[in-house]
């Protein structure tokens, strides 16, 4: 099982010719949908509404065979993010937020911890921003069985971070039990400014994670580790837009990777690492292929 940690909100999407469409959306949502709609077992933990949006939301993660056991459900209005689009499909966030149902996950609400069977957690987005549930979740990953993989994405929101001073030493007590951090340029253009971006990749291994996966849309994944760096080329598409494409690749490389029974003492296999990450290069592709964040089924594969 890999369990998947962080908000669940809509997207209203603005198009660059003024439409605006309403999608299921959040970093940690669409992650646990890939992992599902690949064939895997995907749980997540994050708070739902009882409202029109959280019902769809709901619904969708049904849908894809996501296990719903550790969602914890709320009558606070679902949080709503509104992305807007420009002519090449990039995305800039606005975020609505405060009193809504992605931030109020307490410590209770996950006094269960993990199923046993839990291989993996995937944690990141706004999972790391909002409180109380970013404080959730880092001790969440604090307590972890040793043996489950821990994958981050911080997926930085800017325009969210109040504090980001705070933020960054959050991250860096997270990392330090984190085993592949997901991180894009843009992510680290913001946690490191100034500083090239192969270098703020490779000073993350310094933080505590055996593999960094560094995106940089259309020219390829760089794959690193403490003795090794790979790139990985991207194919060209025709890209419909870039929401959820990130999201759908950790999801992807998640699954690639529990899947064959790889666990965290294998992240210094680079055939392996290869491997996973093409997977999740293919995934990412076609999610880039089609409007809003819509994962590919294993079929599509």
């Amino acid at each position: 099982m890999i369990a998947v940690a962080g908000e669940a909100l809509i997207d209203l999407i603005v198009r660059a010719d003024g439409s605006l469409t309403a999608n299921a959306g959040g970093g940690p949502y669409n992650a646990a949908r890939t992992v599902a709609r690949l064939g895997g077992s995907s749980l997540f933990l994050g708070r739902l509404s009882d409202d029109h949006f959280g019902t769809m939301l709901r619904a969708r993660l049904v849908a894809d065979g996501v296990d719903l056991s550790a969602t914890t459900a709320t009558t606070d209005p679902t949080t709503l993010a509104v992305a807007e689009l420009d002519d090449g499909g990039a995305a800039t966030y606005h975020f609505y937020v405060v009193g809504t149902s992605a931030p109020g996950l307490l410590p209770t609400d996950l006094a269960a911890g993990l199923p046993a069977q839990t291989q993996a957690l995937h944690v990141g987005t706004l999972g790391l921003v909002l409180e109380p549930m970013a404080s959730t979740y880092e001790g969440l990953v604090a307590g972890l069985d040793p043996r489950v993989l821990v994958l981050v994405d911080p997926n930085c929101r800017p325009r969210i971070i109040d504090d980001p001073d705070a933020y960054r030493a959050r991250l860096s007590r997270v990392l330090a039990r984190t085993d592949v951090v997901k991180v894009s340029g843009d992510d680290l253009d913001w946690l490191s400014p100034g500083v090239p971006t192969i270098d703020a990749a490779r000073s993350l291994l310094e933080a505590g994670p055996q593999v960094v996966l560094l995106t940089d849309g259309g020219a390829g994944v760089h794959v690193l580790t403490p003795t090794a760096e790979l790139s990985i080329d991207v194919p060209r598409v025709a890209v419909v837009d870039t929401v959820g494409a990130g999201d759908s690749f950790g999801g992807g490389f998640l699954h690639a990777w529990c899947s064959t029974g790889l666990d965290r003492t294998d992240l210094g296999d680079l055939d392996a690492l290869r491997i996973a990450v093409e997977f999740a290069v293919r995934v990412a592709a076609l999610t880039c292929q089609r409007q809003g964040a819509e994962p590919p089924f294993a079929t599509e594969l």
